[in-house]
Formats: C-alpha cells, sequence, structure tokens
C-alpha cells in the first residue's frame, strides 16, 4: 500500500521555501528583513534589529489575536527575549519556542503541515 505523505496546505499559505544569511525566501518572494508571520499574513519589514530590542509592542498582533504556538526565530543562535515578553505570553495562553532563525522556519513549515494554528516572529540570520 503506498499513499501521499505530503502535507496537505491550503494554496496561498504563506510557507519558507529558502533562507539564508540576510534573507527569508516565502513562496517566491525573496525578504531582506524580520517578518512576522501571523494569521496567514506576512508583515515585513517587522520588528528589531536585535533580539534586545523586541517589544511587547512589536508582537501586537499576535496578542490580540493568540496562535496557538508563536515560534520566535532569533537569528543566528537561540536566545530569550526580555523576561516581560515571555511572561505576557503566558498571560494569553499562547505557547511559544525562541530558536535561531533557520530552525524556527523548518518548524513552522511542518507545524503549517500538520494544520496548527501557528505564527512566526523571526529575526534575520546575520553573518
Amino acid at each position: 500500500m503506498s499513499g501521499d505523505v505530503s502535507p496537505d496546505i491550503p494554496a496561498g499559505t504563506p510557507i519558507f521555501r529558502a533562507y539564508g544569511e540576510g534573507f527569508f525566501q516565502i513562496g517566491n518572494e525573496r525578504i531582506e528583513t524580520g517578518i512576522l508571520l501571523h494569521q496567514g499574513e506576512i508583515t515585513s519589514p517587522w520588528g528589531p534589529e536585535s533580539l534586545q530590542s523586541l517589544r511587547l509592542e512589536d508582537l501586537k498582533p499576535v496578542m490580540e489575536q493568540a496562535p496557538e504556538v508563536l515560534l520566535i526565530g532569533t537569528g543566528r543562535t537561540t536566545a530569550f527575549p526580555d523576561v516581560n515578553i515571555l511572561t505576557a505570553l503566558e498571560e494569553k495562553h499562547i505557547g511559544f519556542e525562541c530558536m535561531d532563525s533557520r530552525a524556527a522556519a523548518r518548524t513552522y513549515n511542518v507545524l503549517i503541515g500538520e494544520g496548527r494554528n501557528v505564527s512566526a516572529a523571526m529575526l534575520l540570520p546575520q553573518a
């Protein structure tokens, strides 16, 4: 018995096709800024230049329409934003994972493929 095991992702759903030093590619679009993927929409440019500059205001759309999970792509290495941001996410019952942006891009695609309500706040991987 054989079958198609590829994920059933609705047409038009933004997913990562590539990433590298200083860019993300979503579909055919190359984006050279931080991005927010939320509720099927792409916000670009988005966010601060560094994780240390991330403010709760940067996540306002996520706080207003809470996803099941927020992936925080922290750039080239895994790091954590200010504890006040993490506390605010917990208070809204938004699950979150902080990981380097490359891992966050891959994880986002997997979760979208599973039909999960996932958002991604992504800082650029820099050299």
